[in-house]
Order: structure tokens, then C-alpha cells, then sequence
């Protein structure tokens, strides 16, 4: 972990395999642990994204999620999943010398060259005693990743010129610059008072403005042109029929697969 992260009382529990580390996580706060706690493995035989969907977890890719205790009022918590991606778009852009291949898809992956390349899960609890737990499960495909996919993957060891291929990224490094990356924006965040700077910062990274995306959701399926996002985060279609607001979606640029639970 970052001295910068270290110097904010961040904690850090490693394994070298768990089920998964935002159980993990979320089983350490219904224990009492006080938060601001990472927990890494090596490798994670449960891993999960989004939707419950399975997270292909073997030894090689960072697999990473920080625990917080009521880092903000319950309106704001959604916004944690902004914080977290400029975080690790601004980390693993540092990794690859700047490469502006590199982006978000709203709302929650990071991109290179159009193929998923990480995932952020948020998942909160309330807390026996009192007050809620949230964790931020971060994971990077850093040697490998999953194929046959609805979306393209791709993974560190294929990105970069010579010189970065003659020193490979791996979890480690990501980790390292991540954990001094999040520690600073949440930070800035403020517990949702500045989401403003945060939504500012994610937008440099968007994948997809001005392009005509499809958007699926569980009652069907919507395209237009992808605006901006709104000061809550939300997603701003632009079409024929004027503009739309999306609260919850995958985004696809073009048709997406027919069977839309398929695991990523």
C-alpha cells in the first residue's frame, strides 16, 4: 500500500485467496472492524460484478475492495462508484504512460481501446450497531482475462510499446498507485459535499461522449447519443425524442448480446 494511504490511516489485510474480498469485507465490519481497511487476495474463488454476475478471478489480476463506515449521508453513497473510477483511471493511467486509449464506460467499468479492462462493485450493509458499511470492490485484469465475454476484455499485459511490455504491470503495482489514488479523491469527495469536482474529473475520462450507445435495462433496451452524466451521476441520452435520464444500465456501443446475464 502507498505511504500516502498509510499517512490517512489505511489499513491493509492480504490473502492469497478468498472467496471474495467484499465478503470479506462486509464480514469484517458486522464483526466491529472500524473501516478504512483494503482487503486484497491473490486470488478469489467467488469473485462477482455487477448483477450478481460472475468475476473470473484466477492468480495474476488485482482483486482488491476498501471497507468505509458512513463515509456519507445515504443519498450520496451511489456516488462512491464515480469516486472510485477516476481513481483507478487516473492509476492505471499513470501505469500506461498517459495512454488516452484508456477510459470509463459509464457507470462503473474502465475501458482500453474499447475492451473492458477492470470493473468497480459497490455493496453496503446496515450495521447491527448502528450505521452502514460500504465496500468498494475494485479488479483489474492485469495478466489475464476472461473470454467469451458480451463485451471485449482485455488485460495489462497486452497494452503498451516495448518498454513497457519489458516491465510488466502487475496487481501490485496497480495496487500501490491505486490505494494513494482513491485515499486523495475521497478526500476531495468530502463525503458527497463536492461531488461536483469528482463528476468534473470523470467526464475527462468518459468513454463514449457524443457517440450513439445502447443502453439495456430490465424492461427492455434504449439507444441515443450519450450526452454527459448529471449532478447525481446519471446517464443523459440524447435522441429523437428529446433527452432521457438513466439511472441503472449496461452500456453498449454496439448490439448487445441476446442473453444479457451472461457473465463478464
Amino acid at each position: 500500500m502507498d505511504e500516502q494511504a498509510v499517512a490517512r490511516a489505511f489499513r491493509l489485510a492480504h490473502f492469497e485467496k478468498l472467496g471474495s474480498t467484499n465478503d470479506e469485507a462486509l464480514a469484517r465490519a458486522r464483526a466491529g472492524d472500524p473501516g478504512r481497511l483494503w482487503i486484497v487476495a491473490d486470488e478469489q474463488s467467488g469473485g462477482r460484478g455487477r448483477l450478481g454476475r460472475t468475476w473470473s478471478s484466477p492468480a495474476g489480476n488485482l482483486y482488491a475492495s476498501l471497507l468505509l463506515l458512513d463515509p456519507a449521508p445515504p443519498l450520496h453513497l451511489s456516488e462512491l462508484g464515480f469516486v472510485a473510477g477516476v481513481a483507478l483511471a487516473e492509476s492505471v493511467r499513470a501505469l500506461v504512460d498517459a495512454d488516452p486509449r484508456l477510459g470509463i464506460k459509464w457507470p462503473n467499468d474502465l475501458l482500453f481501446a474499447e475492451a473492458k479492462l477492470g470493473g468497480i462493485l459497490l455493496e453496503s450493509t446496515p450495521l447491527p450497531g448502528g450505521g452502514r458499511a460500504c465496500v468498494i470492490g475494485i479488479g483489474v485484469n492485469c495478466r489475464s482475462h476472461p473470454d467469451n465475454t458480451p463485451y471485449p476484455a482485455t488485460a495489462l499485459v497486452k497494452i503498451g510499446d516495448a518498454a513497457l511490455a519489458e516491465k510488466p504491470i502487475g496487481p501490485e503495482h496497480v495496487f500501490r498507485a491505486l490505494s494513494a489514488s482513491l485515499a486523495r479523491w475521497l478526500e476531495v469527495w468530502a463525503g458527497g459535499k463536492e461531488f461536483g469536482q469528482i463528476r468534473v474529473e470523470w467526464l475527462k475520462y468518459a468513454a463514449h461522449i457524443g457517440r450513439t450507445i445502447q443502453i439495456v435495462r430490465p424492461n427492455g433496451r434504449i439507444e441515443g447519443i450519450f450526452k454527459s452524466i448529471d449532478a447525481q451521476g446519471r446517464l443523459i441520452l440524447t435522441g429523437p425524442q428529446g433527452e432521457k435520464v438513466i439511472e441503472a444500465g449496461d452500456v453498449f456501443l454496439n448490439a448487445p448480446p441476446s442473453d444479457d446475464s451472461k457473465a463478464m
